[in-house]
């Protein structure tokens, strides 16, 4: 749950989405979809970012269609040259990263791209002024600076090891960006950018709409119309792709099986690091015990949530870190143990009271549950956890909330969660756990506290050294097994249903490991611009 995860699922980066009115939903395209031209392409998506400025926090991941970064990730998430010609030159110490930039690049107004807008976007995003709740990824930053027009150098704190994948952050133009208010100007919806595609248009909580960028760097697409059709709720999602009114949708596994059998249609599986959990608030006296923690984290059977809820399409979280990834501490898998969980809050004096709900003190074992209206798969993880909750004798009660009415709940409140990004183990573990973070925007949802933790956290992004690395995230998965802080329940696969009449590459459409953010960036349409219609 980074900022750039949570608020994936919550306001900052992909929050406040609407489902589509009956009337907005029956041309999401203005005219594409499946029945619509060969050149043109409408997916449905869950979620719409707050804004498009990479300096607010767009695009700092890559694939963001307007804009580019100095790298970008490739199909198998390996780095490669995007507005840099290659891959940095790294110093000894690891302090220092040096980019060649690409020539001859322009931005869409047709002014031209250099070292001082990369310089711009990096200064502005450190800038205490700036509204990015993903400032803290860049805090090993110490400065950057232009050599010429067509060379960067970045210089750190102390040696970062996955710096580089940080460097795939939207390159904004300064300009544009630089002559406005950086939070509230005009860049922030009618953004101009390097990419591939142009934004065309932008009705909140409905559409946006893009046209291929005919001066893009890297060729002009050939899908020339590109619409996300936002569809917070699932199964309109799903009607809609039945109707023919979208070409392609991020669906759940119940609903995407109903398409298994469309000729016309095919279902994109994407492995990806995407969690669901349940945070358990520090300042709430149930979630905030620590026996309560761990009974709750051995009386939850996720291997039932797997076969149930992701009807396969999954596998069981034991932290942000998924079980089959290099960074997993073998051992610390928590078997489902409904006596072990009944006993752990025996002995804290947690008692059955006449109704079974457990008291300790006067204080009931109950608390409420939030998730995000519309969305079945975290009703469905709320309701299963709370069933399985009430047979070690918790009460929860789970209920579904907008991001507006549970946001300002979140510090005493539990709540059904998303977070996951591929690759180095500091992107999710620093921005859920780090205890001085805690409260700030959907950083630490848990507030959660461990000063052990803190020091790893800080030891493993602050060497270069894999053993020392490896010890240090070790040192905070055994921690979160003694005081968990979040249930881990599940990391879901994403299933995307598309209708079958594109191919990117000479293999067809493909997915690539996604983090918890899914829609705008990631999809079978994580490389549009390639998309070729079929004859």
């Amino acid at each position: 749950m980074t900022a750039r995860s949570i608020r994936g699922t919550a306001a900052a980066t992909l929050a406040g989405a609407l489902a589509l009115t009956a009337a907005a939903c029956s041309t999401p395209g203005g005219g594409a979809g499946s029945g619509g031209p060969k050149d043109a392409a409408v997916v449905g998506i869950a979620y719409e970012p707050e804004s498009l400025s990479p300096l607010l926090g767009y695009g700092k991941d890559g694939n963001s269609k307007i804009f580019d970064g100095l790298l970008a990730f490739d199909a198998d998430m390996k780095l490669r040259p995007a507005l840099a010609t290659a891959l940095p030159k790294i110093s000894a110490d690891g302090l220092t990263y040096t980019y060649q930039l690409r020539k001859g690049v322009k931005f869409s107004d047709g002014q031209p791209f250099t070292a001082k807008d990369v310089v711009f976007t990096y200064r502005t995003v450190l800038d205490p002024k700036t509204n990015n709740a993903s400032r803290t990824e860049l805090d090993a930053l110490k400065d950057v600076r232009a050599v010429g027009d067509d060379s960067v150098v970045f210089t750190l704190k102390y040696p970062y090891a996955p710096f580089a994948e940080r460097t795939v952050l939207a390159i904004a133009p300064e300009h544009v960006a630089g002559r406005q208010d950086v939070n509230t100007g005009s860049f922030t919806t009618r953004p101009i950018g390097t990419g591939p595609y142009l934004l065309t248009g932008w009705s909140k909580g409905e559409k946006l709409t893009f046209k291929a960028n005919p001066g893009y760097w890297g060729g002009e697409p050939a899908v020339k119309k590109f619409t996300m059709a936002v569809i917070k709720d699932d199964d309109v999602r799903a009607t809609r792709l039945r109707a023919g009114d979208l070409d392609g949708a991020i669906l759940p596994p119940a609903l995407a099986t109903g398409f298994a059998k469309d000729k016309a249609k095919k279902t994109y599986a994407a492995k990806t690091y995407d969690y669901r959990t349940v945070t358990l608030p520090t300042h709430h006296k149930v979630t905030g015990d620590t026996a309560v923690r761990r009974a709750l984290d051995i009386a939850v059977d996720r291997e039932a949530m797997v076969d149930k809820i992701l009807e396969g399409a999954g596998k069981p979280a034991y932290g942000p870190v998924p079980t089959d990834s290099p960074w997993f501490t073998k051992g610390t898998e928590r078997r489902h143990d409904l006596a072990g969980a009944q006993k752990i809050l025996d002995e804290a004096g947690w008692k059955p009271g006449p109704d079974g709900v457990r008291v300790r003190d006067g204080v009931r074992a109950s608390f409420p549950l939030w998730y995000l209206s519309g969305d079945k798969l975290r009703q469905d993880h709320a309701l299963a956890y709370a069933s399985d909750a009430k047979k070690a004798g918790i009460e929860i009660k789970a209920q579904a909330g907008t991001w507006e009415v549970i946001e300002p709940r979140m510090k005493t409140d539990a709540v059904l969660a998303g977070g996951g990004s591929p690759g180095d183990p500091d992107f999710d573990q620093y921005l859920l756990l780090k205890s001085s973070l805690a409260g700030d925007g959907f950083n630490n949802m848990a507030w959660y506290d461990n000063k052990t933790v803190d020091r790893a956290l800080e030891d493993g992004r602050r060497t270069n050294d894999p053993a020392q690395r490896r010890a240090a995230y070790d040192t905070v998965q055994r921690e979160l097994v003694k005081n968990p802080g979040y249930t881990f329940l599940t990391h879901i696969d994403h299933l995307y249903v598309v209708n079958d009449r594109w191919d990117s590459t000479s293999t067809g459409l493909s997915t690539q490991v996604e983090p918890h953010d899914h829609g705008l960036a990631s999809g079978p349409w994580w490389n549009v611009e390639s998309w070729k219609p079929k004859p």
